[in-house]
């Protein structure tokens, strides 16, 4: 057991040793630092036996010290106690599947054991699970579910068997938020399409498409409506909005994207979606219709599809917003920890976001590897399109024989 401050000293423990301990104990991680005068203070100890140690545990490689003579230390002391966290991952989508290894890598470092179940991107899978991770007698609950409608009622669940909640990217009652700046990530794209539409169009268009996930609620809603707002104020004339509900999926986005091509004329557009995979699947309808020339699109995620759009010359995609999701994992598992330990902690912790472009996606992901063009190395967007393709002519071929006969 870790000696603790304030704990009466037995016959058998070292005085000096004693208090080198209540020092190192000061620190709660390797990030944080104190000056001598600091340590003094949280000690009560004269101040030149505080330098003295200080100076010993450097020496002895226990501390490091940094700028303006501020110490951190290089030791982690435990609390004797493991804590069960459970994760209750959307689906096993790229964004999830990279947030759960972030929080399995960070955990590790921890005394932290992680029990993780998959949501299945359902309503239903995600109570069920929630009644599970009770049952495993989890201290705290990580949940990252799509549907606003179930949350209150997961809030519940978790609120009646005595288990603080971390809600990811989605709000629910009384839990703390982790996840994007929703509207700043929506400002930032609306600027960046607009900056294109502007160095490719003069600044004017015929018509914006956004792509939603109304099943999200409206805070993922302002990625959409924000950039609404910033192109609105400086498009150059009329044009039409048009709102799609894509569920956040590629082939979903890719038919009514198509649909609507059917519909209407050959114009200019501006396209935007919820995520990268919708955009994704409406650029391929305008490669299918011919109309590749007439569309820019931003979309948000920065996914390793999206990365390779940006990379492909002459791309329509001009940017994605990236989150970052491999760098959840520390900032939960921190925030994990305060909760746990009864610390102050925000309402809400918001992830960085940046702009993704041809010019320097390779700044921000230079390991990216990415295989030759044949048929094994293809993404999952051009597979399925080359297959509605192969499709397509099928039916028209089946279409001609018909009427021969």
């Amino acid at each position: 057991m870790p000696i603790k401050p304030g704990l009466p000293a037995s016959r058998y423990t070292l005085e000096s040793v004693s208090r080198a301990c209540e020092i190192l104990q000061l620190f709660e991680s390797d990030h944080q630092t104190l000056s001598l005068t600091e340590v003094v203070t949280r000690t009560g100890l004269e101040r030149t036996i505080c330098f003295r140690l200080l100076r010993t545990l450097e020496e002895r490689g226990l501390l490091r010290r940094g700028e303006r003579r501020r110490y951190a230390s290089n030791v982690r002391i435990l609390s004797g106690r493991r804590f069960r966290i459970g994760y209750a991952a959307q689906n096993r989508s790229w964004f999830c599947n990279s947030l759960a290894q972030g929080l399995r890598w960070a955990a590790a470092e921890w005394p932290i054991d992680i029990i993780e179940v998959e949501n299945r991107y359902s309503a239903k899978a995600a109570l069920r699970n929630a009644e599970q991770l009770i049952g495993q007698h989890i201290d705290l609950a990580i949940e990252f579910q799509t549907y606003e409608r179930i949350a209150s009622q997961l809030a519940r669940i978790f609120a009646k068997a005595g288990v603080p909640l971390i809600a990811v990217d989605i709000p629910h009652p009384n839990a703390v938020f982790l996840g994007v700046d929703n509207q700043r990530a929506g400002v930032v794209a609306g600027r960046a399409l607009l900056k294109a539409a502007q160095r490719q169009w003069g600044a004017e268009c015929d018509e914006i498409l956004f792509l939603g996930l109304e099943i999200a609620g409206s805070l993922p809603q302002l990625r959409l409506s924000s950039a609404q707002k910033i192109m609105c104020k400086s498009l150059g004339r009329d044009y039409a909005l048009i709102h799609l509900d894509s569920r956040g999926e590629f082939m979903r986005s890719f038919e009514l994207t198509r649909r609507h091509l059917q519909q209407v004329p050959r114009r200019r557009t501006l396209l935007m979606g919820i995520n990268d995979e919708v955009v994704l699947g409406a650029l391929r309808a305008f490669e299918e219709a011919g109309r590749s020339n007439l569309c820019l699109a931003v979309s948000h995620g920065g996914s390793p599809e999206a990365r390779r759009e940006l990379r492909l010359p002459h791309s329509r995609l001009v940017a994605s917003v990236a989150f970052f999701p491999e760098r959840y994992g520390e900032n939960l598992v921190h925030l994990a920890l305060d909760i746990l330990n009864k610390k102050p902690t925000p309402p809400a912790v918001y992830m960085p976001v940046q702009v993704l472009t041809p010019q320097n996606v390779d700044e921000y992901y230079p390991q990216d590897v990415f295989a030759g063009r044949d048929e094994a190395s293809e993404t999952t967007s051009r597979r399925i399109h080359r297959e509605r393709q192969i499709n397509v002519l099928a039916k028209l071929a089946y279409s001609a024989t018909s009427r021969l006969r």
